[in-house]
């Protein structure tokens, strides 16, 4: 064979040929996804995003987008009818395999597994009325819903609705069931969103807060007991199983780590759920995500409509989560900090330490950090409850 055919074939085989020979139409979308994959990345690595899942998103959005790289293939999963999981096996790319474990619903409960673990649940059972905040800021979730229905089809609005509940795993369990074609810009807006909460909750918070409320000092919690501990996620588990059965895989993973962190005989199993098993699952998990944000799907109109409504879902939960604790520290003459219901957003423990700072800038002798987990778990639980309530009335 001559050096010159060898260098053709290399040509036609090539990504390069297939962008040029597109260039007018698929070529140039798909040179600004790679180009959008580019900009994920700098977020994620030097403006220091969520890196821990951005960066995975983004690489996987960058590989799906490379002609040729047959990596991913959407028409395994773009489909009415019953997924071939035998076919994407024996002929799907490296993507679709990994993807098998977003559609299945796995890797969003093993998060939650990894979340539970993680998670210390006494400053709510401390302070019961936390949960109240909690509840508070899942209203962005049903003002969302609301929005979103002129738009769209009840469930990619119930799908969008759940950004406002600050959760990544929670919007990705709740879509690839509802609304799997809008995996990725739900996805990513998501991610996004719960990386700038620093940026967007701040100037929410005083707005609706005066700098006496933000000053004020709240009394230390009581401790906990290791008994109430322990029996907390079991008695959340029975109870709101029963009620919400849709919402099993993933409360119950989220309680069932939280147990393993709880109960003392289980050490290992915890610290392998907060460590090992988390970070392997966050890196399936990401770049599966990234990899449906392709070309032909991702950029459309719905696709900013999407952030646009996801921006407005996050803004109303901190906007419903300060309105109960203003309602709150009315109620009780002045001894609750109204901030720690910015918090009752799913987003642990960075929601948290945002009522912190903010608190702290108008009295610097204030820490609210203990007093804003609170709302902040229980949090994590509304949004769970409220995706099962969602999967339950769309799920058909």
């Amino acid at each position: 064979m001559k050096i010159l055919d060898v260098l053709q074939k290399l040509w036609e085989t090539s990504g390069i040929a297939q962008i040029a020979a597109q260039f007018s139409s698929d070529g140039v979308l798909q040179l600004i996804m790679i180009a959008l994959a580019c900009v994920l990345l700098y977020l994620g690595i030097v403006k220091k995003f969520e890196p821990l899942l951005l960066v995975g998103i983004a690489f996987g959005m960058l590989l799906t987008n490379l002609p040729l790289s047959g990596v991913f293939t959407p028409e395994y999963w773009n489909t009415a009818g019953d997924i071939d999981y035998a076919e994407v096996l024996r002929h799907g790319g490296l993507l679709d395999i990994l993807y098998i474990g977003v559609k299945t619903g796995l890797y969003p409960s093993l998060i939650f597994l990894g979340v539970g673990a993680m998670t210390d649940f006494g400053p709510m059972i401390a302070n019961p009325k936390s949960m109240l905040m909690g509840a508070g800021a899942q209203f962005g979730i049903s003002f969302a819903l609301v929005m979103a229905i002129p738009f769209f089809a009840p469930e990619v609005a119930a799908s969008i609705a759940i950004i406002g509940g600050a959760d990544g795993p929670t919007a990705i369990w709740l879509t690839k069931t509802l609304a799997p074609h809008m995996l990725a810009p739900i996805a990513i807006a998501a991610y996004s969103y719960m990386a700038l909460i620093p940026l967007i909750q701040p100037p929410i918070m005083k707005l609706m807060t005066t700098k006496k409320e933000r000053g004020i000092k709240m009394e230390q919690l009581r401790p906990v007991s290791k008994t109430e501990k322990i029996v907390f996620p079991i008695m959340v588990t029975i109870v709101t199983c029963l009620v919400l059965p849709s919402v099993a895989p993933l409360l119950g993973c989220l309680m069932l780590g939280n147990l393993l962190k709880e109960c003392g005989v289980t050490d290992r199993l915890s610290d392998t759920a907060q460590n090992n098993l988390m970070n392997i699952v966050t890196i399936f998990l990401s770049v599966s995500v990234g990899a449906t944000a392709r070309y032909d799907t991702f950029l459309k109109t719905d696709t900013l409509l999407i952030i646009v409504l996801g921006l407005t879902a996050f803004c109303f939960a901190t906007f419903g989560g300060l309105l109960v604790g203003k309602i709150m520290c009315k109620l009780s003459g002045g001894k609750i900090n109204p901030l720690i219901g910015s918090a009752g957003v799913s987003a642990v423990p960075m929601a948290a330490r945002v009522s912190q700072s903010v608190g702290q800038k108008a009295n610097p002798s204030n820490f609210l950090l203990m007093h804003a987990m609170g709302p902040n778990v229980a949090g994590v639980i509304g949004s769970a409850v409220a995706a099962g309530f969602l999967l339950a009335v769309f799920g058909g």
